[in-house]
């Protein structure tokens, strides 16, 4: 199998900044892989060049204000999942992609499957990540200030919620649930990484912004739900059974509308490809290739 290099690139999208990475051969399948919080397509650089090798065109953009995207202030910008979805989409427009397997975790589940909703004749396949779509996959403790800050956004209730995006909160989300035989192949320059770049100027109003829209994606379950039961699409649950965040009931719960969604749980956390990136290339590799024969 080749190693193809990863190429960094930016595009210009209603006149910001939008960051990606690319690899594979520009007419082969496109998988778009879109990351969560508080992270950028830095969590794909290992996921990356195995499928590019295998014969796929990868494309990872870092969501507006995350990674090397532009960051225009809160006051600038209105964060919500609705303005980072519709800017996702016209990103896949200004490079192209009218076709492609979806790869979502955290954040990017409903940016990516707003992008369902509203084209999903594009959408050949989606492999979710510790991305969620059900109430169920809610954990309830490491919720239970998210779910206080959008019932009433108070200066109490952003408090609590700032903490998830400190040093030490970014690295509970890539240490919890990972079991002892796996700690060693956490890098922190992971979790140091996403922290240099949650502290820029800006990011408090960019962050708050967004975590007190959430709501807004449970309200689109009931629709993304129906999506599923009405599309068939093929989908591939690869997820870390120790997350705290999005519990293993919401992979399992995929099944309820997707009877042949493939669901695989693996002994890690939150990030998975921290410690299971050349498995979940696999996974997905074989996954995709079936379905092309399909």
């Amino acid at each position: 199998m080749s190693v193809l290099p990863t190429l960094h690139r930016t595009v210009t999208v209603r006149g910001h900044r939008i960051a990606y990475r690319e690899a594979g051969p520009a007419d082969a399948p496109v998988l778009l892989l879109l990351h969560g919080f508080p992270t950028s397509s830095h969590m794909f650089r290992d996921l990356i060049p195995p499928l590019a090798g295998r014969g796929y065109r990868l494309i990872a953009p870092d969501h507006l204000g995350f990674g090397r995207s532009a960051a225009p202030s809160a006051d600038e910008f209105d964060y919500t999942f609705a303005a980072l979805a519709s800017l996702t989409a016209e990103f896949t427009e200004a490079l192209g992609l009218d076709r492609y397997a979806l790869y979502i975790q955290d954040y990017g589940a409903p940016i990516g499957l707003r992008l369902a909703l509203a084209h999903p004749e594009r959408v050949t396949a989606i492999v979710t990540q510790n991305g969620n779509a059900y109430t169920e996959g809610l954990g309830a403790e490491a919720w239970a200030p998210v779910l206080a800050l959008i019932e009433n956004r108070t200066p109490e209730t952003e408090e609590p919620v700032r903490a998830i995006r400190s040093l030490d909160g970014i690295r509970w989300q890539y240490e919890t649930g990972v079991p002892a035989e796996y700690r060693e192949l956490l890098s922190p320059d992971a979790w140091h990484h996403d922290a240099a770049l949650m502290a820029r100027e800006g990011q408090d109003g960019i962050q708050l912004g967004l975590i007190a829209d959430y709501g807004s994606n449970f309200a689109l379950y009931p629709a993304f739900q129906e999506y599923f039961r009405t599309s068939r699409v093929p989908l591939l649950a690869v997820w870390g059974e120790g997350d705290q965040v999005f519990v293993p009931a919401g992979a399992e719960a995929f099944r309820r509308d997707l009877p042949d969604a493939e669901i695989h749980l693996l002994p890690t956390g939150h990030f998975a490809l921290e410690t299971h990136a050349p498995r979940i290339a696999e996974l997905i590799g074989d996954f995709l290739k079936r379905r092309a024969g399909e």
